[in-house]
């Protein structure tokens, strides 16, 4: 689901990828002044804000939260997840009012806490579990073989038969997780192509593309939507998102860029071959190894799990009917998978908890920019500006794709997204989804996000490769949302 921006950190297997450790070495020497230098520009905010009579003294310190959020997050002085933490922590200390004096505009520390159990939260929670079901039980490798078999062998059709596969699995699922699994089920097939090949070269680059632009297909694709979500549902005009709702229209947006990107590397890497050795994917039956009995039990849990995908899957997609919210939807999986021993308590442990804190210090920190007055005071300093709501938008939709190739796109949205939706109110709607799906098309870099380094490790792909095809999509795509999105919105 995340994309965790650490380009020098180790792939889920726990392997250090190619320059993994130099990069490490590196971000570790310059962490401390790093972090000295964003503190020290988060003082200076403080400062400036506190000479505008305009603000009130917890503007002041909100400022001070701000600057030094977004100093660690570009700099990643320390993890971000651990960034989205420190935000609540110093929301509690500067801003909570822990000692009863709420005159100063302090609000009170258990509301600023309470964002952990923000709906959205448990709605990543249950996205989690869900996947890590599909893991466990080998549901996701059914699938992805489901898809790509009905493909056929034409190289052409087998690259579009595995990139619709990565795509509609990150839709639900981790964007890392599925591209490991799906280059294990490749690795085969890649291996029947020499190093070099322009055809294997476009099938591994087809698994990035794929699974960075999954994240854009629901509302637990990746946490910038959920970001955008949050703070829309903060406005008092109505404007918040439902599960149906985004899917009507990021699934779409990310349907027609993965098309876009499909015919393009089908153009720029074809192969030498009519028909492809696709047996080599589906020649490993899923049930193999152990007794009878071992055998059935594990069929048994995997269709149970996809009984529950199915069940959880048809209650998002019918909540406008029934009612029942989204985030409560999410606790039907949670139940189900951990009562009937389908995930133990190993399984539990190993979810993505860290991006739950990083998207409650996401969902706290734009909540704290309009209940202080910030950003109503920031909007106030560019409303001069002789630019079309339009033309804002645009320029903040390429600054999210540069900064999302630079730091994490979770980052980038958070501090974009109350920006833009506070420069262009009468766009929010608009502002704040654009900015979410543009942070999903970043992929210039081979650290930009972890999945760019799963298939860079596969040592299928050059640097060269990705800087291409993220320069295309960085400027086709921004323009190719915001148009679809005006149409509709």
């Amino acid at each position: 689901m995340e994309r965790t921006r650490h380009g020098w950190m180790d792939s889920p297997t726990g392997q250090w990828l190619p320059g993994a450790r130099a990069d490490c070495r590196w971000r570790t020497e310059l962490a401390a002044p790093a972090a000295a230098i964003s503190l020290l520009l988060a003082a200076a905010a403080w400062w400036l804000a506190s000479g505008v009579e305009a603000l009130t003294p917890a503007a002041h310190r909100a400022a001070f939260v701000v600057v030094l959020a977004a100093g660690l997050w570009v700099s990643e002085a320390i993890s971000a997840f651990a960034v989205g933490i420190l935000i609540l922590g110093l929301q509690v200390v500067l801003l909570g009012d822990l000692w009863g004096e709420s005159g100063s505009g302090s609000t009170s520390w258990e509301s600023i806490v309470a964002v952990l159990g923000h709906p959205l939260i448990w709605l990543f929670l249950g996205g989690f579990v869900l996947a890590a079901g599909m893991s466990q039980s080998g549901a996701d490798r059914w699938w992805a073989r489901q898809l790509i078999g009905r493909m056929g062998n034409r190289p052409s059709a087998v690259l579009l038969g595995v990139m619709v596969t990565t795509f509609l699995l990150s839709c639900l699922m981790s964007n890392t997780a599925t591209v490991a699994m799906m280059l294990a089920i490749l690795a085969p097939l890649l291996a029947a192509f020499p190093r070099g090949d322009r055809y294997a070269t476009g099938l591994a680059l087809g698994l990035a593309v794929a699974a960075n632009l999954g994240g854009m297909g629901s509302l637990i694709g990746t946490p910038p939507n959920a970001i955008a979500v949050g703070n829309l549902s903060q406005l008092d005009d109505g404007l918040a998102i439902s599960f149906v709702g985004w899917i009507g229209l990021g699934f779409p947006v990310g349907a027609g860029l993965l098309l876009f990107g499909w015919r393009w590397i089908a153009w720029r890497y074809p192969s030498t071959r009519t028909s492809l050795p696709m047996e080599v994917v589906f020649g490993e039956p899923l049930a193999q190894g152990g007794g009878a009995a071992e055998r059935r039990q594990r069929l048994i849990r995997l269709w149970f799990v996809q009984l529950t995908l199915a069940v959880t899957v048809g209650l998002w997609l019918t909540q406008p009917w029934h009612g029942t919210p989204t985030a409560a939807i999410a606790l039907l999986p949670i139940v189900l998978l951990t009562a009937s021993g389908t995930l133990d308590s190993k399984s539990m442990r190993g979810l993505s908890y860290d991006l739950l804190f990083l998207l409650a210090g996401g969902l706290a920190l734009g909540e704290m920019l309009t209940d202080t007055g910030l950003s109503a005071w920031l909007v106030a300093q560019v409303e001069w500006l002789p630019w079309s709501p339009l033309a804002m938008i645009g320029l903040l939709s390429l600054l999210t794709v540069l900064l999302s190739n630079l730091m994490s796109n979770t980052a980038t949205a958070t501090i974009l997204i109350p920006v833009g939706i506070s420069l262009v109110p009468e766009q929010a709607q608009l502002a704040a989804m654009s900015i979410a799906l543009c942070s999903s098309t970043a992929m210039c870099l081979p650290v930009a996000t972890p999945t760019n380094a799963l298939v860079y490790g596969s040592g299928r792909v050059a640097t060269q490769e990705f800087l291409l095809i993220g320069l295309l999509m960085g400027l086709v795509a921004p323009w190719f949302i915001i148009l679809w999105l005006s149409w509709w919105l």
